[in-house]
């Protein structure tokens, strides 16, 4: 090996963790779910699990596995309940939400094994419609009826699509998002993860709705934010979401993702960007980011497609180098 490979943060120096950004952030992995869920190409059940697996060692404390949807809806996650399947050995001890539209979808996730569940609202008219094929009304009322159907204590997450802005009616009043928010969990919803579905937020705009929910007492300990990064804005949004208290933020391996419904939509923010970022800046995450390069690299490789984060594709090189000489 020629010179030396600078492969941690800390090599390039981290400053003090700002009292404004909370001790540790908890990252909630979505490439196996909303990451693949917009490939084109079928990605085999065994690579799907693989990479499951791959993210949780890796030190994800969260890793959304699939989703019950029609399968004429996303083809993609056709294939929901044999994955599930195959992670049965570790779904006790493991924390893989699985994502159900309605209750039908809840009875699939509950024959495979499924311990936790996730769903999803849309803050517009027309993404419910695009998205669950109903109006606001008929979607809390499926929401409501997954919520009843569901085993004592089985612990549910919710999603709220285009809080900040929709491709068809523009932008999303704050009001609306709120109310929203407080519906749900008032349903009794563990954690809600605020979705910027076509990447339109600006820091700005994302701490305007978190002041928002924080005077409808709406604890920050019970959001999560879901970025895209179709203007590049995902790492920036983040930080504002930080250091207004919330703690959780989704992201996903690769920078994989999309909306089958939304074309605006492109990848989710990167958990090797997220991770990279928040190791310089003193925060912890429990989070191996050069595991996570290397499952990055891995799926690349097996997808034949190239890699969309930007520390992956600086680093990947390089600790694949690092990783052969060790070998040999």
């Amino acid at each position: 090996m020629s010179g030396q490979h600078f492969t941690e943060p800390a090599d390039y120096g981290t400053t003090p963790r700002d009292p404004s950004m909370p001790e540790f952030v908890t990252v909630y992995e979505v490439g196996a779910r909303d990451g693949l869920q917009n490939e084109s190409t079928l990605v085999p059940v065994d690579v799907k699990v693989e990479f499951i697996r791959r993210l949780l060692a890796a030190g994800l404390p969260a890793v959304e596995a699939t989703s019950f949807v029609h399968p004429l809806r996303v083809p993609q996650l056709a294939d929901a309940d044999e994955v599930a399947t195959a992670l049965s050995d570790i779904l006790p001890t493991h924390r893989l939400p699985m994502l159900v539209p309605n209750v039908r979808g809840l009875e699939r996730a509950l024959d495979a094994g499924a311990r936790e569940i996730a769903v999803f609202l849309s803050a517009t008219e027309s993404f419910a419609k695009e998205n669950l094929g109903t109006d606001l009304a008929g979607q809390r009322v499926m929401t409501e009826q997954v919520i009843a159907a569901l085993p004592a204590a089985m612990s549910v997450r919710g999603y709220v699509s285009m809080c900040w802005g929709d491709p068809w009616e523009g932008a999303v009043a704050p009001a609306v998002v709120v109310e929203l928010v407080r519906y749900m969990l008032d349903l009794g919803m563990r954690e809600v993860s605020l979705g910027d579905t076509i990447g339109v937020a600006s820091p700005t705009r994302v701490e305007e709705l978190l002041t928002m929910l924080g005077g409808a007492g709406v604890p920050m300990s019970a959001l999560a934010v879901h970025f895209h990064d179709t203007y590049g804005q995902a790492l920036a949004n983040t930080v504002a979401a930080l250091r207004c208290g919330v703690s959780i933020v989704d992201s996903s391996a690769g920078g994989l993702g999309g909306c089958p419904f939304a074309r605006s939509a492109t990848g989710n923010l990167a958990t090797e960007d997220l991770v990279w970022m928040l190791d310089g800046m003193g925060v912890r995450t429990g989070v191996d980011v050069h595991e996570v390069i290397r499952t990055s690299a891995w799926l690349s490789a097996v997808m034949k497609r190239p890699l969309v984060s930007r520390t992956a594709t600086a680093l990947a090189a390089a600790i694949a180098e690092d990783d052969d000489r060790r070998e040999h």
